[in-house]
């Protein structure tokens, strides 16, 4: 968003100096947060208080962008900017639940950060650009944006923040239980084919001509398909009394979605910026093939079958594989010299 985010708004963008220190206190808090969390509570707060103390700097200087421009079309931004709001509120809200030892209400607080802050900026992002990338590398291909969508997943997003909050203190139970898990099964499966039938309009089918462009439309594609499952998992499971694969969902939403749209966005800004045709050679989109691939293991592993526990490791070995292998060559590019030999 400190790359695009100057450019919708008409403003001056930061030395990339000065995002370093808020960066690197982000980083190394959620680094060191995937390791304390396992050993001690006071070890996650402390990991903690970096990564918020990064993430409410970030939105401070993203926020003086907007206050700052005076251009006529600032949804997507104030979108995002108000996103950002709600990330620095669900991890003080993190904070605040490990202190009191509150663990349920600590889960609640990261799912509301994923719907209510992760997945907002990636949608809103997906809106604006996904449209842009495929007109401008198919200019036969008329893809508009619809506001009504943006909605739809901003709406959707909402009601998910919700649903956590319902489900608090476990699934509900009786008349109350099969009402709500119709309700949300009815909303995330509409939502969902609504999404795919989008991601059509969109160019997907044209857009496999263009590795680079197919990977974003992929990874959209994975969100209506994350919905469609937890819509379906909710309503068969409405039969039982209980949620069916409702990991499954997130597993498509995290992995396949979130996973497949960083791989490909950051992939697209690093080829431009360092000076490289923007398009996905055989290494990316090996790697981002193999995402797929890991995706769906992940999901099955998340079914309750014998086979879950053999295609946990599996999923696990691909993800950590892909991202070293991604980050290791993108590493490579940052800091040197453009390829094309322009300034930058």
């Amino acid at each position: 968003m400190f790359t695009a985010g100057p450019k919708w708004l008409g403003v001056e963008p930061l030395d990339a100096r000065q995002l370093v220190v808020p960066l690197l206190l982000l980083a190394s808090g959620w680094l060191l947060w995937v390791t304390a969390q396992h050993i001690h509570t006071l070890m996650a707060l402390t990991a903690l208080l970096p990564a918020c103390a990064g993430l409410m700097w970030m939105t401070a200087l993203y926020w003086r962008f907007i206050r700052r421009s005076e251009v006529e079309d600032q949804l997507h931004a104030r979108v995002i900017g108000l996103a950002f709001v709600i990330g620095c509120l669900c991890v003080t809200g993190l904070m605040i639940s490990l202190a009191l030892d509150a663990t349920d209400m600590a889960r609640a607080f990261a799912l509301s950060g994923l719907w209510g802050f992760v997945v907002p900026v990636y949608v809103s992002v997906a809106h604006r650009m996904i449209p842009f990338f495929t007109s401008s590398a198919m200019p036969f291909i008329n893809a508009r944006r619809p506001f009504w969508a943006l909605g739809l997943m901003l709406g959707v997003a909402c009601f998910e923040v919700v649903s956590v909050w319902v489900e608090l203190n476990g699934p509900l139970q009786g008349g109350a239980a099969m009402m709500w898990m119709l309700l949300r099964g009815t909303t995330e499966l509409a939502a969902g084919l609504t999404l795919l039938w989008l991601a059509i309009t969109w160019g997907l089918m044209q857009s496999l001509k263009n590795r680079l462009l197919a990977m974003l439309h992929l990874g959209f594609m994975w969100l209506g398909l994350s919905l469609v499952l937890g819509g379906a998992s909710q309503l068969l499971g409405g039969l039982q009394g209980t949620p069916i694969l409702s990991l499954g969902s997130l597993h498509a939403l995290t992995m396949g979605c979130l996973g497949s749209l960083m791989l490909a966005m950051v992939t697209r800004v690093s080829c431009g910026h360092s000076g490289r045709a923007l398009v996905a050679d055989k290494l990316v989109w090996s790697l981002f093939c193999l995402l797929q691939v890991a995706t769906v293991l992940r999901i099955g592993a998340a079914a309750q079958s014998a086979l879950a526990g053999w295609l946990l490791v599996p999923a696990a070995l691909l993800w950590v594989g892909i991202m070293v292998l991604w980050g290791t060559r993108l590493a490579s590019w940052y800091g040197r010299v453009r390829a094309d030999g322009r300034p930058g």
